[in-house]
């Protein structure tokens, strides 16, 4: 969990694991996907222990229904079910969570905490190849943020080490997204997706990335669709906490 000080709230960040749920078998035990195959009543549990948790409002917790996509969502107050086709969210709204589900694919959480303006990111390798990350730091400026001021942490997700890819698939990626290519540990091409996002919101202009270096696939207390579908799915949260929860 990470905090930081701003004027009346405080920006927050919270990354899941495995661990301390209610659903079973190869879901076990803390899935809060609710696209997996789980058993819905267990998800919602989940869901209702991750805000409690987190000192949220349940209702306040925002799902999207991610599609891999370059779709961004801007978001003023709760809704009663997933923000449909959209693979980000962004808000000005105080203690309002914003949840990225992801299970090798990477959650990026960005955050301007002067202007208050927030966004959570499902940044897979096809919604990073095709340029969601951009898309989102121009919502957030839309919503009053400044890049120079925006600062992102990448979550856990699959490594360079350990994400195999054909060569066709690396150079393409690699080309939309450049400096994702990378080797993995048995020599064969790999991708290592944080990494191009990192050089990409450099690039643009960000002013820091932090990243947790968890790598999905080998982190057995992780989610991982790589090495265990079908599995659930690991939640990434942001908020700007006011205390009022």
């Amino acid at each position: 969990m990470g905090s930081s000080a701003s004027d009346g709230f405080r920006v927050r960040r919270v990354v899941t694991a495995r661990a301390g749920g209610f659903s079973t078998g190869a879901f076990a035990s803390f899935n809060l996907g609710d696209h997996v195959g789980d058993d819905p009543e267990a998800v919602r549990q989940n869901r209702v222990r991750l805000a409690e948790k987190i000192g949220v409002d349940p209702a306040r917790v925002m799902w999207m229904e991610q599609i891999h996509s370059r779709n961004v969502t801007r978001v003023d107050g709760p809704v009663s079910e997933p923000v449909p086709a959209t693979d980000a969210l962004v808000t000005t709204t105080k203690d309002l969570a914003l949840a990225v589900l992801s299970a090798d694919c990477v959650p990026l959480l960005l955050s301007d905490e002067e202007a208050g303006v927030i966004a959570a990111v499902h940044a897979g390798r096809v919604g990073a190849r095709i340029g969601i990350v951009p898309r989102v730091l121009e919502e957030m400026e839309r919503a009053g943020a400044t890049v120079s001021r925006i600062g992102g942490f990448l979550g856990p997700a699959a490594s360079g080490a350990q994400y195999e890819v054909p060569a066709d698939m690396q150079a393409d990626v690699e080309r939309h997204l450049p400096g994702s290519a990378t080797r993995t540990v048995k020599g064969t091409p790999g991708l290592d997706l944080r990494a191009g996002i990192r050089r990409q919101l450099l690039a643009a202009g960000v002013s820091a990335v932090a990243q947790d270096p968890r790598c999905t696939i080998t982190d057995v207390a992780l989610f991982s669709h790589r090495r265990d579908a079908p599995t659930g799915r690991i939640a990434s949260v942001i908020w700007m906490d006011t205390g009022s929860a």
